[in-house]
């Protein structure tokens, strides 16, 4: 429960967590938001990790002259690509057998099967939807991987979909994170962005759900 309480408490209170990092690490705050994206993205056991939020609430602390939201959007957007890349060549070296084992906790199958059926529907598209829903966006490069798709294709999608995922949060934290609404309601706003980012994934479970009780 202490875990839980505690990690709650980092997800809403981002702008206190990065404000401090700030203060105390200075231009070192780009390469620790590089470090976190880069895990969040490439890892599968770490999709727990802020990603839309972090990036939100970096774009608001450039809007205050804190950061440079151009190179927070270089550094991110490349950490972002790198990510994925790392990713993609884990799944590609990885047996899919290692999942019909079960003997790893953190590596459930559900979310393997689930970001499966997405990218067979989807294809290469799949690279950029991914980025704006969480677990998905961590499962899918993974999963390319494992499919086998072309390497050279894949880094077109994951190039373009990091590129605009990094964009539009980091740009719209920097243009509406300081408008005094949304610094008046800091925590509300980041549950905003939790719950909408993950929307996408719930409808298309309920959609799956659906579909699977009509057969």
């Amino acid at each position: 429960m202490e875990f839980i309480k505690t990690a709650v408490d980092l997800f809403l209170h981002l702008d206190v967590q990065l404000n401090d990092v700030i203060i105390q690490y200075g231009t070192l705050t780009y390469a620790i938001l590089f470090a976190v994206i880069f895990a969040e993205t490439g890892f599968v056991l770490t999709p727990f990790l802020p990603g839309d939020s972090l990036l939100f609430v970096a774009g608001t602390f450039a809007a205050r002259g804190s950061l440079n939201e151009n190179y927070l959007f270089l550094i991110l957007a490349l950490a972002a690509i790198v990510g994925d890349t790392v990713n993609y060549w884990i799944g590609h070296l990885i047996s899919p057998k290692i999942f019909h084992q079960e003997k790893i906790k953190f590596l459930k199958k559900e979310y393997l099967e689930r970001t499966h059926q997405f990218f067979e529907k989807y294809g290469g598209k799949t690279i950029i939807l991914a980025r704006f829903i969480p677990i998905i966006r961590t499962f899918a490069p993974f999963v390319a991987g494992i499919g086998s798709m072309t390497y050279p294709k894949f880094i077109l999608y994951n190039i373009i979909g990091a590129a605009a995922w990094v964009a539009l949060l980091v740009y719209s934290g920097f243009y509406f994170g300081n408008i005094q609404f949304i610094k008046d309601n800091f925590s509300f706003v980041i549950i905003a962005i939790i719950v909408i980012s993950t929307l996408p994934g719930i409808f298309e479970y309920l959609r799956q759900r659906k579909n699977s009780a009509k057969r």
